[in-house]
This record gives structure tokens, sequence and C-alpha cells, in this order.
């Protein structure tokens, strides 16, 4: 199991939204790459960005930060990033740039046929967000409930030939409330690619949780506001993953 922090950008800052508003966030610290160097010194083995303001615009604003980030952690592990991508030449810039893998969320549901290009041209790299509402999905930085299931959608992506999936479910993000272990399960059994969870991680008890359904193909779990605010200690939250076998610690 995978414990990937996210970092979260918003005018240059690291912070984080409660449930996907904008309005609500706290600044969690001014220096995205110290931060990147943290969780790295941390034991992460793999990061999490997101541009929120490319989000919401619909094209990268926080490219300076993002490349910062890069800077410090150089190819010591991949960095998957989401936010405002919606054309190839961005992916391709991003790629360049030391992406590993490049997350389509809102334009994947608006646009699949970007998608299946962009699984075709950048093979590898490509993992679909699915943010989802009691098994709705979600586009828009959230603002906006689509009537696709979720695991309909995903599967039609797995044809196209993306890496993996990162499941949020969107009533639990930022609120420390627990993942959705139910919601992310079913919709692991439904595909054979990984399944990521996000939304809702708040201690070990949840790390435990996800370690039990690891073989249903959940590969990892974003973790977001726990590890800001020292709810989750993400060196001790790997360490039980880690050691984790057959259901016991």
């Amino acid at each position: 199991m995978l414990l990937i922090p996210a970092i979260d950008l918003k005018d240059g800052r690291c912070v984080r939204l409660k449930q996907g508003d904008m309005n609500d966030s706290t600044t969690f610290g001014e220096d995205p790459a110290a931060m990147a160097r943290r969780w790295l010194d941390a034991g992460a083995r793999r990061l999490h960005l997101v541009d929120l303001n490319g989000a919401f615009a619909g094209k990268p604003v926080n490219e300076a930060a993002i490349k910062a980030i890069l800077r410090e952690v150089g190819d010591e592990i991949p960095v998957q990033l989401g936010g405002g991508i919606r054309d190839l030449d961005t992916i391709e810039r991003y790629l360049d740039n030391g992406i590993s893998y490049i997350i389509i969320g809102t334009a994947a549901v608006k646009s699949p046929g970007f998608l299946k290009d962009a699984c075709s041209a950048f093979g590898g790299h490509i993992i679909v967000g699915l943010d989802a509402k009691d098994g709705k999905v979600a586009t828009d930085g959230w603002s906006k409930l689509t009537g696709h299931e979720v695991i309909d959608l995903a599967r039609k992506f797995e044809d196209y030939g993306v890496e993996g999936v990162i499941y949020t479910d969107i009533g639990r993000d930022g609120m420390l409330s627990g993942v959705n272990i139910e919601a992310t399960v079913k919709l692991a059994q439904a595909l054979t690619i990984p399944v990521i969870a996000s939304g809702g991680l708040s201690n070990l008890a949840d790390i435990k949780a996800l370690c039990e359904v690891e073989r249903e193909g959940v590969e990892g779990v974003i973790c977001g506001r726990a590890i800001y605010t020292g709810d989750l200690d993400l060196a001790a939250g790997q360490k039980l993953a880690d050691e984790w076998v057959d259901g016991e610690e």
C-alpha cells in the first residue's frame, strides 16, 4: 500500500481545501519545494500535486511552484500531477519537465476523445481522476455533478489504456471522516488497473482498513489534511503498510 502525500497548490502556496471549496482553504506552507522535501524525508515514495487554480481556470497556473518541486525531488521518486490539463502540448511539457504521471479529471469526462489521444500519445503516463458523490461523477472542481456512474466511466477509460484511477469521494475530502472503503473496493473489483483511494484519510485505522483490501486492487491512498494537521504520521503509516501481511501488522 502506497501512501502518497498531496501537495495542493493555490497561488503558489501549499493549501488544503474542504470538499473542494476554493473559498475554504487552509495554508500549510509558503514553500512547496520545502514541503516536497519534508514528505520525501518522511519516506514518501510518490508525490501527488494538484494545481488548484489550474483546475478552475482550465489551464496551468502554478507551473513555477511545480518546477520548484521537481528541482527539489529530482529523480528520487515519481511525481503525479493534476489540475487544468486540457491539451496534449501541456502533457508533453510537464512530462519533459520531469512529471511521471499526468492526472486527467474533468477533461476525461467532458472530452473522452482527448483522454484517448493522451493515452495513445503518452502510454504509461496517464492516470484518470474520478471524483464522485453517491456514485455519480463530478467535474469542474467538483462544482458540477454529472449523471455518469463511476464504474461505467472507469471501465470505458480502462479500455482507452489509462494507467490507473484515482477515486475521490468528494463528500469526505478534507473532512478527516474516513476513506469510503466500500465504494473504493467496488470500483477496484470492476477494473483490472489499480485504483488509488482519495478523500477522508484520517488515521492509522484507515491505513489498516485499506491494507485489508489491497488485494482487491487498491494500490495506494492520497494523504491530505491528516498529514498536515498531524492526525496521521506519514512515516508511521507507511511503515504499518509495508509490514502488513495477510491481515496482520
